[in-house]
């Protein structure tokens, strides 16, 4: 070594440097630049739908429902000197497009994405924008995101459902922003933006490795960066970005599909994003649609015979179609128009609500599965009928309110349309149906074992502590039992028809009581003064706490024994201490012992007469998860439904269940049977 000129080693030890060779990386020279992704295979690593299309545009979703996309650049980015070093300046530029079948709705979202690897095989799709499992959401990966985000989660703190979002190590941002730019042509004027127009549009995103500021920054394509960054907030990124990292993006889909695309991509730094060339980048899908119509119009327009001929079958065929189609519509519902599909959407998604697309039929109607034309979602539509003179708009205004619900334990209700005296609801489809399905060996489901059924237990119990306690409004159920839990693809299970008992209400014969809820469910005070609370609602979930466990219906009816009440039987078995023997007997003993006591005990609490003495949800998730002990109960406190039936000579099914009398004179039951 001593005979190599100097000159030499120097020239070596730069060139190492410049080629990132190992033992000579130093933060400050990675920089590229995409203006477009022809070619680019060699360069990104892809995952999930994510692909680059024949237009060389980089798509990370594909317009289908449920779905998620990563693409990484395929080397990592020095990002620090050393482990524990400082992260240095760097600067980012894309350009990005969202379309969706619905110029009105949009789901979920799309990421740019630092993190430590590029593998997140166990992310999930729709809220979670394919980063966090939703089983573990929170700080269960370590990464930095700017979120574009077209939903509004409320256990995210979302703000709107058209916002970008800085997200460290969760998806609760530490600052975000509507959708907007500031337009230095018009003095800085804000300007909104929509991140679900179908519309290209540009981001920039700037760290300052000295003063610890993430800057982020929108403008609509082909614009000069504006001077004012959307978002700025000070963050030591150096705690979260490791010192080599990988950056990219990620996209998911909920109910609804969407595409999200990137087309074109720069990095850099210490030092600005390179400027992405704009006559080299793709032109969206949609782009090319004004050419298509000039040419057919070229062709067509020699031909003014045929043309006038033409429009005048048009004009036929759309008065007929009206007519098929035609749907109540009133100037108060303009506000709900989102929310609102076509009665011709819905006719096509079930084949004109053929026979073989029927789920099932209850108390409020016929449940179909369709599958939305434009993005196809699988959806199920419920059809039921309603008087529009009484109180429609105040439902209607409710099932609005209602379908903002977002929570993985409620079946998402995605709309609704109105068609000539029938009111149609659209919701999630739930492919592996309704629960008691399974309890009851019905259509031939296998038997659910201990654990699949306690998951579901807390699964339903989750939902019920959401709309009692952590949205906006208080929901009130009404409708508690296993025939309204709907099982997802997973198992996990879903309430459904949750806040549909004024349905009921605008719908029902007006000669017979509104008390609205299914037989063996209805909690005393319920059936006296027909108010609901968030107690009433514990009681019926008491009752499917012991259907779960036992496997057997609340009510059931024999000769030999007449009308039998299932908490009536649990209640025996716990003053005998033998509660294990009233456990489902299929499941031949293969459970967990203290599980199930602690399951049967806490329904036999939740069903109590008095409601002041049922526990709220908030403290049924303590218990289910845990995290407080069940409380001991006392024979004497158990027996209190014994003493007052005694006391008040009340038989117990008229205790529970209200009867009236109609105007013929006889006496019917004053119930709902639900689906």
């Amino acid at each position: 070594m001593e005979h190599v000129p100097m000159s030499f080693l120097v020239a070596f030890f730069l060139l190492c440097l410049s080629l990132n060779l190992p033992g000579f990386c130093v933060a400050g020279n990675e920089s590229f630049a995409f203006s477009g992704f022809a070619g680019s295979a060699n360069n990104l690593t892809l995952d999930g739908t994510a692909k680059v299309t024949g237009e060389e545009i980089l798509e990370l979703t594909n317009n289908e429902p449920g779905v998620e996309g990563h693409a990484f650049y395929r080397i990592p980015i020095q990002f620090k000197d050393s482990p524990n070093g400082t992260v240095q300046s760097f600067s980012v530029a894309f350009v990005f497009a969202i379309l969706s079948a619905s110029s009105d709705m949009s789901s979920d979202g799309m990421a740019f994405v630092i993190a430590p690897g590029k593998d997140f095989w166990n992310a999930s799709t729709a809220q979670y924008l394919g980063l966090l499992n939703s089983h573990a959401p929170a700080n269960s990966n370590q990464f930095f995101a700017v979120e574009l985000d077209t939903i509004k989660n409320d256990e995210f703190q979302d703000l709107d459902n058209n916002h970008v979002g800085i997200d460290i190590n969760a998806l609760s941002s530490v600052k975000s922003r509507t959708a907007a730019f500031y337009d230095d042509k018009e003095g800085g004027m804000l300007k909104n933006l929509s991140l679900n127009s179908s519309e290209a549009m540009q981001v920039w995103v700037d760290y300052d490795g000295k003063g610890k500021q993430i800057n982020v920054t929108l403008a609509p394509m082909g614009w000069d960066k504006p001077s004012k960054p959307l978002l700025s907030n000070v963050s030591d990124l150096s705690a979260v970005i490791t010192e080599k990292a990988y950056i990219g993006f990620s996209a998911s889909t909920g109910p609804m599909g969407s595409q999200h695309c990137v087309l074109a991509w720069s990095f850099a730094m210490n030092r600005p994003a390179p400027a992405i060339d704009f006559k080299k980048m793709p032109e969206l899908p949609n782009s090319g649609h004004h050419k298509t119509l000039t040419k057919a119009l070229e062709i067509a327009l020699p031909t003014a015979a045929f043309i006038i001929l033409a429009i005048c079958m048009a004009i036929f065929l759309l008065v007929q179609r009206k007519l098929a189609y035609a749907e109540v519509r009133e100037d108060w519902e303009v506000e709900f128009g989102p929310h609102r599909f076509s009665y011709k959407e819905l006719l096509d998604a079930t084949e004109g609500f053929k026979s073989k697309h029927l789920l099932g039929v209850g108390g409020f109607g016929k449940v179909y599965k369709g599958i939305l034309p434009k993005s196809k979602s699988e959806v199920a539509v419920k059809r039921v009928s309603h008087d529009s003179s009484q109180g429609i708009k105040e439902f209607v205004s409710e099932v609005v309110s209602i379908g903002h619900l977002r929570h993985r334990n409620l079946v998402q209700l995605l709309g609704y349309c109105r068609r000539k005296g029938e009111l149609l609801l659209v919701y999630d489809y739930m492919p592996n149906g309704s629960l008691d399905k399974y309890l009851y060996g019905e259509e031939n489901k296998p038997l659910l074992e201990w654990g699949q059924r306690f998951q579901i237990i807390k699964d339903v119990a989750s939902g019920l502590f959401y709309l009692h306690e952590n949205w906006e409004k208080v929901v009130i159920h009404r409708d508690i039992k296993a025939s309204n839990v709907l099982l997802d693809g997973g198992m996990i299970a879903h309430l459904g028809d949750f806040g549909l008992a004024r349905l009921y209400d605008h719908g029902t014969d007006l000669q017979t009581t509104h008390v609205v809820g299914t037989m063996g469910y209805i909690a005393p005070e319920l059936s006296r003064t027909g108010k609901a609370s968030p107690l009433t609602d514990v009681f019926a979930f008491g009752t499917f706490l012991l259907e779960v466990t036992c496997g057997k219906r609340p009510v059931s009816n024999s000769v030999q024994h007449g009308r039998t009440m299932l908490v009536d039987r649990v209640l025996e078995y716990w003053h005998r201490g033998a509660l294990k023997e009233t456990v489902d007997s299929r499941l031949q003993g293969n459970y967990n012992v203290d599980e199930v006591q602690m399951v049967l005990t806490l329904g036999l609490m939740c069903s109590h007469p008095f409601p002041g003495e049922r526990p709220p949800m908030r403290q049924v998730m303590q218990y289910l998860d845990g995290d407080a002990p069940l409380p001991e109960l006392t024979p004497a406190n158990m027996s209190l439904l014994s003493l007052m039936q005694n006391q008040l000579s009340f038989d117990q099914s008229v205790l529970q269940y209200p009867w009236s009398v109609t105007s013929m004179g006889t006496m019917t039951a004053g119930i709902s049977v639900g689906r």
